[in-house]
């Protein structure tokens, strides 16, 4: 068996793919390369946890729900056969039993003899289906149940919940983002001792027909520093593109990086054959300009001379194939390659043209937020952040068609070309933003001051990017359309707030007057 062959078992396409309950094994050697490759995680640790605490007098009902292709399948195979003398085991709350009955209906049936014995009972469930049978299930005991678990109220005692959705793939710390999963499997596949992948690399090598592109790509896949990148570009599509990482997924991921139709940075950035990649493409390094960016592409297109960049393409031939590629393949190499030293370091110089900052801030305001403790550093950080970002772009947006306001003013409706606006003061809520418990890398909760008002705003990577955009004087467009509507929605919330002002600003043909509700049927104006 060759290296491709090996790791084929993580291709989607492959039997491998998803888990069952087969006696008759496939290929003696690619269970063993799947066994290998399985990576533990904390929500296996809890679930093991789970039933190894079942008694034969307990009667649990234990949920296994997460995503398709999260691994549910896979776990539940593992210990069906170790545990089924505890509980019985439902694999995929999507299958019946009979081709006549629905998944509801089969649901119905687990349920009504869970209840009328005396058996625990695991069942692996996607949410999507939870959330039907919380609608349409007969079992109202169980459908009250995942009813209230999915609207985060009280469950009974003995049904219990591991949602792979609380275990995110990726965590934000201290000192950066990071995915145990990816770079346990990473490491798995290309560790330099006990591989057993490796021993299909070596083998691969000594070929008399080696593929040799196979080998160039596992060689810098092999790199930590590398692993450390693609984990980088993967936390970007999980924030920015939205794309939730499977197990199923990041499997296919892999060997399409590794045994795609080219080399891992053209596969990575230039490919939409895979899922993932097909996102990924939007953050091709090839796209970013700069001017020694363009100066080498440019340089590379007309073959123009540089020594210094020979002497690097010869360091690095093992891990371009030893063929010709392109410039912007190159670029691609300089971005996997920007914390690594390797060659005589030619690629360094555009490190700094990589930098991520939209990256670096996010993260820096989603760990204030979520770990606010009300130190005078945070206090500092937060006010310079809602006053000189989210207020000011807030402030710009929702006054787009009445630029003449000033600082502090904020428009609330227009009739007949006359304009509304009133007088805010906008702080950031510090009390809401330290009791808030949510912990979603996804998005931070705001939470602004208005008076007695409290309007919270969700704020993810793109609304971020939106407000900085704004404030250099960008204005939202049908593009825009997903991220703006939060942005609608709290500038909704502001001018309702703005309409009960007690002072309001009417303007009328450049003129603007101010109207104060002194008393119920008092006003004062002036301007006029």
């Amino acid at each position: 068996m060759d290296l491709r062959t090996a790791l084929s078992v993580m291709s989607k396409s492959s039997p491998y793919a998803v888990s069952t309950e087969r006696d008759a094994v496939l290929s003696t050697d690619l269970d063993a390369v799947k066994k290998y490759l399985y990576v533990r995680t904390d929500i296996e640790d809890k679930f093991v946890k789970e039933l190894k605490e079942l008694s034969s007098t307990d009667k649990k009902l234990i949920f296994l729900c997460g995503s398709s292709g999260d691994g549910k399948s896979e776990i539940l195979t593992k210990y069906k056969k170790e545990y089924q003398n505890r509980a019985d085991f439902h694999l995929d709350a999507t299958h019946s039993f009979r081709p006549t009955d629905t998944a509801i209906q089969t649901l119905d049936k687990l349920f009504f003899d869970f209840e009328r014995g005396g058996r625990s009972l695991v069942v692996g469930i996607n949410v999507g289906m939870m959330g039907n049978y919380a609608e349409e299930g007969d079992v109202i005991s169980v459908r009250t149940s995942i009813k209230n678990y999915l609207e985060h109220e009280t469950i009974p005692d003995n049904h219990v919940y591991l949602n792979f959705e609380d275990h995110p793939r990726f965590t934000l710390e201290d000192e950066g983002h990071s995915s145990q999963f990816v770079s346990d499997l990473l490491t798995k596949i290309t560790a330099q001792e006990d591989n057993l992948i490796r021993q299909y690399f070596d083998k691969e090598l000594q070929s008399t027909r080696p593929n040799q592109r196979l080998i160039s790509n596992y060689q810098i896949l092999s790199r930590p520093e590398v692993q450390a990148v693609i984990i980088d570009v993967l936390f970007k599509a999980r924030l920015i593109k939205d794309q939730f990482l499977t197990a199923r997924s990041l499997l296919d991921f892999v060997f399409h990086l590794l045994a795609g139709p080219g080399l891992l940075q053209d596969n990575l950035f230039a490919s939409r054959e895979n899922e993932l990649t097909s996102k990924i493409t939007e953050f091709d390094p090839a796209n970013v300009h700069s001017k020694g960016l363009d100066a080498f592409v440019l340089a590379r297109n007309l073959k123009l001379e540089d020594g210094e960049f020979d002497i690097f393409c010869s360091g690095v031939k093992e891990l371009v194939g030893g063929g010709n590629i392109s410039a912007s393949s190159y670029v691609r190499l300089f971005y996997l390659l920007r914390q690594t030293d390797v060659s005589n370091n030619y690629h360094l110089q555009f490190a700094s043209d990589f930098d991520e900052q939209l990256l670096f801030h996010y993260s820096k305001l989603w760990q204030t937020h979520v770990n606010y403790s009300g130190e005078v550093a945070e206090r500092k950080m937060l006010r310079e952040f809602y006053r000189d970002t989210a207020v000011a772009a807030i402030h710009k947006y929702i006054n787009r068609n009445a630029p003449e306001l000033s600082r502090g003013e904020y428009f609330v409706s227009s009739h007949n070309g006359v304009q509304l606006a009133a007088e805010l003061d906008i702080q950031p809520s510090f009390d809401d933003i330290q009791c808030d418990n949510g912990r979603s890398i996804g998005h931070f909760l705001a939470y602004f001051k208005i008076g007695d008002a409290i309007i919270p705003m969700p704020i993810s990577i793109n609304l971020l990017s939106l407000m900085l955009r704004i404030l250099e004087g960008y204005m939202p467009n049908k593009h825009d359309k997903t991220t703006v509507v939060m942005l609608d929605e709290v500038t909704a919330h502001i001018a309702d707030v703005a309409s009960k002002a007690t002072s309001l600003y009417v303007l009328d043909n450049g003129k603007k007057i101010k109207i104060n509700n002194i008393e119920d049927e008092y006003f004062e104006v002036s301007g006029l």
